[in-house]
């Protein structure tokens, strides 16, 4: 067998003249063949160890060979896996075997299209490289790790050669125009810049492509090759056109015609049209855009315009990727195809771009200052306190619990909008379920006013630290216990929360809700709290004093809620009667006792502690809102109803909530200080005080559903 190259050209194909001879002809991978890399080193030291070259056609895999034949001192044998089989090798080895016992000297075998061979002939070629009979340079087109035998692999090197770029290919063109000895430099050839530029984009990095045709434009435009001495060989655009057999289509990567395209492209994408997508993506193919830049397009309308409607889309996408790369062109239109239909048949939303509101929140003020709760508490909980009150979801059912993670000056900004489309649709009534908690959580429940009507119910609130836990269970009991269809008209009294306003919105969309605020600021509050909600099914929020006659109401409801009301029942239900005129159902939410901070914290106190601190909440006079209520509905001929109910949920207790109740002008403390003096109650306080964590802390409520005995004509 002859040895692969040798040192005299004789004629042949442009693309195997212009073989580089040495690396410093070689063009292109500079990412394994620049100066400093592991393989330039090696083929110049000639220390060569066994190894396989992967890469697209054209990018240079059998001309590294060449090279390699150039400047090894080693014998170099070459086979083609297509046209070869074990005899073929069994000869190669024979040779090495003998010109390594005679003249102690190295063989360097390359096989073109290695994965070719099946098993048994890769098997082959296991025990020469072991014991170094050869060395294997392997050529693939294809994933070595899959096509080639695992043993194999595991014993040489892995070199990817990637497909060349337009400037690579623009400087094969070039030299091959310019050189005299193997090129076309001896003759009169002028090229347009169109021309070239033409054959450079559709050789898609392929410069065995570039070259053939190149050597087509020029062989085959004048009346004879070699032409007669003196004439002038001129290339123009449509002769690159028939070489390459692609018809130039105007485009300029850089000029409007590109970005026209692409724009058309990605809206045709977002306004789900199919047809109007394959279209815009024919045309950027026909013309030579590059395929890297469309997949980048594609990845970002995975997530800006399909994000959480499409969980799929983006995987599908960086699956058809890693698919095109192993394929290449032309197949690659393939997955270029599938991942563009995927994304213009999917459901859309651009909930992502909730980030750039939050991005203009950070850009517009100074840093926020991290919560308490959300500090690193492993560092310096100790001095500051970090890390005390943040609770842990996954201690709580759901592997949730409400608490707030924004700055306090961002409380309750929303940059999250799910939509209603596809998977988001799944997950918005939990994501706005568990917001609406978290709002709740953090409202504030205390009163102004001190009057002796409401100074129990006051007292009450304010030792409500945590109600989202029992709000929801209120909530879904009282709806229930309602039985109001959907196409009632609801009116809500009271709640500055927002957390029973959402919940009627949502099962009473056929009807309307209509709010009413004491204050307000109250009724700002309302507003902020509802104001993502679908401008068609906003709620009408309306302050009390105005209500006598709310515009566009209804001229009586199907239900009311009066949410913990602390008015004199007397005067709210002649309002409620005469002015809202209620049709069908009454729901009044009543706090039904106080909680007992006797009972909360007794494993703190001693015996007389906890006697005193009794006696002090037996004295508050607590009012029995619902006996006050029932009374007062039944003079108005209503039927009721009571639903009681009892929650216990785990909460912290602040330090400055403490003080507050121990106020002399607090209910609670002007009770202790008229019992005891200031010592024991500073007593009983600090030792509330040093609790540190969160308590279980009872709830109870109590909701009273009326029905009209006769209907109000």
């Amino acid at each position: 067998m002859d040895e692969l190259f040798d040192t005299a050209v004789e004629p042949g194909p442009l693309a195997a003249r212009m073989r580089a001879r040495n690396l410093d002809e070689f063009i292109g991978q500079g990412h394994i063949l620049g100066p400093g890399r592991l393989l330039r080193r090696a083929i110049m030291a000639d220390q060569l160890t066994s190894l396989i070259l992967t890469g697209p056609p054209g990018c240079g895999k059998t001309t590294l060979a060449h090279v390699i034949a150039h400047t090894t001192q080693s014998a170099f044998f070459s086979l083609n896996a297509v046209l070869s089989g074990l005899a073929d090798l069994r000869q190669v080895i024979d040779k090495a075997q003998e010109l390594k016992k005679l003249y102690n000297r190295k063989s360097i075998l390359f096989v073109d299209e290695v994965h070719r061979w099946n098993k048994s002939q890769q098997d082959a070629l296991l025990p020469w490289t072991e014991n170094g009979t050869i060395i294997l340079i392997g050529a693939t087109t294809e994933n070595p790790y899959f096509k080639v035998n695992r043993a194999l692999v595991s014993r040489s090197h892995i070199f990817q050669l990637t497909a060349l770029t337009n400037e690579d290919l623009m400087k094969a063109a070039r030299q091959a125009l310019a050189d005299k000895e193997r090129g076309y430099g001896q003759y009169d050839i002028e090229i347009s810049d169109e021309a070239l530029a033409h054959l450079v984009q559709f050789a898609n990095g392929d410069c065995r492509s570039l070259l053939n045709a190149l050597e087509l434009a020029v062989e085959t435009t004048p009346t004879q090759f070699p032409p007669a001495k003196g004439e002038k060989i001129v290339i123009d655009l449509s002769i690159a056109e028939e070489s390459i057999q692609r018809k130039a289509v105007p485009y300029d990567p850089s000029g409007d015609d590109h970005y026209d395209t692409i724009s058309a492209f990605i809206k045709s994408v977002r306004g789900s049209d199919p047809d109007a997508a394959l279209y815009w993506l024919a045309q950027m193919l026909y013309r030579g855009e590059d395929p890297d830049y469309i997949w980048r397009r594609l990845l970002i309308l995975a997530s800006e315009d399909i994000g959480l409607a499409d969980t799929h889309a983006l995987t599908v996408v960086n699956n058809c990727i890693a698919s095109f790369e192993r394929i290449g062109l032309p197949e690659g239109y393939y997955p270029l195809s599938h991942a563009t239909l995927y994304l213009a048949t999917c459901e859309k939303t651009n909930s992502v771009m909730g980030f750039f509101d939050a991005l203009k929140e950070v850009e517009a003020a100074s840093r926020a200052v991290v919560p308490n709760h959300l500090r690193d508490a492993n560092r310096d909980a100790a001095g500051f306190g970090h890390g005390r009150g943040y609770k842990y979801p996954h201690s709580y059912d759901d592997h949730w619990v409400a608490q707030q993670y924004l700055p306090l000056a961002l409380k309750g900004k929303i940059f999250y909008h799910p939509s209603d489309a596809g998977y988001e649709k799944e997950i918005k009534e939990r994501v706005l379920r568990r917001r609406e908690m978290q709002l709740a959580e953090e409202a504030d429940f205390i009163h102004e006013n001190y009057t002796a009507f409401s100074a129990a119910m006051t007292w009450w609130q304010r030792s409500s630290l945590s109600a989202a836990r029992g709000l929801t269970e209120l909530r879904d009991q009282l709806f229930e216990a309602m039985a109001l269809p959907a196409h009632s008209c609801v009116c809500i009294y009271g709640d500055h929360t927002g957390y029973l306003i959402h919940e009627a919105v949502r099962r009473f969309q056929a009807g309307g809700v209509y709010v009413l605020a004491a204050k307000e600021q109250n009724a700002d509050a309302v507003k902020f709290l509802t104001r993502e909600i679908d401008p068609l099914h906003q709620p009408q929020i309306h302050l009390a004093k105005e209500y006598e006659r709310i515009p566009h109401s209804p001229s009586c409801y199907e239900g009311v809620i009066l949410y913990r009301p602390s008015e004199d029942p007397k005067i709210l239900l002649a309002r409620v009667r005469e002015q809202l005129r209620v049709d069908s159902v009454l729901a009044v939410v009543l706090p039904a006792q106080i909680v007992s901070l006797a009972n909360v914290f007794q494993a703190l106190l001693n015996d007389e502690q906890k006697a005193l601190l009794k006696k002090a909440e037996d004295q508050l006079n607590q009012i029995l809102w619902d006996e006050a209520w029932t009374a007062v509905l039944e003079e108005y001929d209503f039927e009721t109803k009571r639903l009681h109910i009892s929650v216990e949920e785990e909460i912290d207790i602040a330090d400055q909530q403490i003080q507050r109740w121990f106020s002399p002008e607090a209910p609670l403390g002007k009770a202790l200080h008229d019992l005891a003096d200031d010592n024991e109650v500073q007593a009983i306080e600090s030792k509330l005080m040093q609790h540190r964590g969160a308590v279980m802390w009872p709830r109870h409520y109590c909701v009273l559903i009326c029905k009209r005995k006769e209907k109000n004509s």
